[in-house]
């Protein structure tokens, strides 16, 4: 048995759809658990819709909402032209029951709204997927994810019951006759049934969770580039594929944002030693990156960049040490408003840290962080991290930037700019 994830950028169309088909074609001996994330930028949307909500803005409300219905009754449209399959009723359904949830009072926690509205998107993109599956003569199974994956309530970054989850997935995933089995990605839900998300981009993660509970033989994540590149090809020439990865340097790289791969994803594959395919979309032939268990002296170095990033500075009101006390505090309320560090530095009388310009966050932590600390914030910046780094990378990277702040390392360099004006 494989797993395969599909979905996100790659899978945004009608066409896209048909190409889904296509290569589980390739795979006809096999039996498959495909993983789907929400088409496109659905899950922007769904953002938009949240926020809608919380702010009661009813008019924008509306207007998201029918954004969302015709973006994915356009695809099905365009799969199922001669007619009305059932899977038409299965989302009318799905958005009707949306729009139920809608006409409810906002919860005070924003994170539970999030998570119980964010996660149509995969239920709609799942039943879209397996109903042309199944009319294309590719048995498929729909099955929700939520009733295999059980986590904790910290909602938009919950944390899985792995005894539980085990237990449940084995009793869920049994193939009975149809040789694919297709669930959603970046859910699971609570003992009381309430949805939890897994963090963007969490459907890798789910994958590697499944491989994992399954006993799977390998994962393949489909995306819409050729494999694992050293770098972004948005941001940087010449980039270079990375055709075999070890365990090690696959986790770094995600870790650090190479985007590619959900920082979480790796841990669940090594701890089985299940290999991890990256292959490309648009030709599934080609080669790809494989992840796991080599070693090799070093790679091409891997640059990764992080764009609109915030450095903030806190420091005792009294000029006194950043003491662990201090640490303990201001990590209490990253922690607390779901905000996390890319990158720290402190020194006897403060303490530094690169965060993503998410405002609504950000806002929540100065404001906390303002009750004990002196604090300022500095916009516009680019973290840049170098794996495998020498003088001639960093040389490249530098060319009309102004150097912040740096972290170095044995193998790894981090480098905070701003761009010459």
């Amino acid at each position: 048995m494989i797993v395969f994830k599909f979905g996100g950028a790659s899978v945004k169309s009608a066409e896209a759809v048909r190409s889904v088909a296509g290569i589980l074609k390739k795979y006809e001996e096999e039996e498959i658990v495909v993983v789907v994330s929400a088409m496109g930028k659905t899950t922007n949307a769904l953002e938009r819709v949240v926020e809608s909500y919380q702010k009661r803005d009813r008019q924008r409300l509306d207007h998201e909402v029918q954004m969302l219905r015709d973006f994915h009754m356009d695809i099905l449209n365009k799969l199922f032209e001669k007619g009305r399959y059932p899977v038409f009723q299965e989302i009318e359904d799905t958005l009707r029951e949306l729009s139920e949830q809608l006409e409810e009072e906002p919860a005070l926690n924003y994170d539970y709204d999030y998570d119980r509205i964010i996660c149509y998107g995969e239920l709609l993109s799942s039943r879209i997927i397996a109903g042309f599956l199944n009319s294309s003569d590719i048995p498929v199974r729909w099955m929700d994810i939520r009733k295999s994956l059980k986590s904790d309530n910290t909602y938009r970054e919950a944390r899985i019951d792995w005894e539980l989850s085990t237990r449940l997935a084995r009793e869920h995933f049994i193939f009975r006759g149809e040789r694919i089995l297709l669930t959603q990605g970046f859910l699971a839900s609570t003992i009381n049934n309430q949805t939890t998300s897994l963090g963007r981009e969490g459907s890798d993660y789910t994958a590697a969770i499944l491989a994992h509970i399954l006993r799977a033989d390998s994962v393949t994540i489909w995306k819409d580039v050729p494999g694992v590149l050293n770098a972004d090809p948005k941001y940087f020439d010449d980039t270079i594929l990375l055709e075999k990865l070890s365990y090690l340097d696959a986790i770094e790289l995600a870790y650090f944002g190479t985007g590619v791969i959900h920082p979480k994803t790796i841990k669940p594959l090594q701890n089985k030693n299940i290999n991890l395919y990256v292959k490309s979309f648009l030709n599934p032939d080609a080669r790809g990156t494989l992840i796991g268990n080599f070693s090799y002296d070093k790679l091409v170095p891997s640059f990764i960049f992080k764009m609109d990033q915030v450095l903030i500075r806190t420091s005792p009101r009294d000029f006194s040490f950043i003491t662990e006390d201090n640490l303990e505090e201001i990590f209490g309320i990253l922690h607390k408003n779901g905000m996390k560090i890319n990158l720290m530095q402190n020194s006897a009388v403060s303490f530094q840290m690169i965060v993503n310009n998410d405002k609504r966050k950000l806002h929540l932590v100065v404001d906390d962080l303002d009750e004990k600390f002196r604090v300022s914030i500095q916009t516009g910046l680019e973290l840049i991290t170098i794996r495998y780094f020498d003088q001639s990378t960093i040389d490249r990277v530098m060319i009309n930037k102004e150097l912040i702040l740096e972290q170095r390392g044995v193998q790894n360099i981090q480098l905070l700019v701003r761009d010459l004006k």
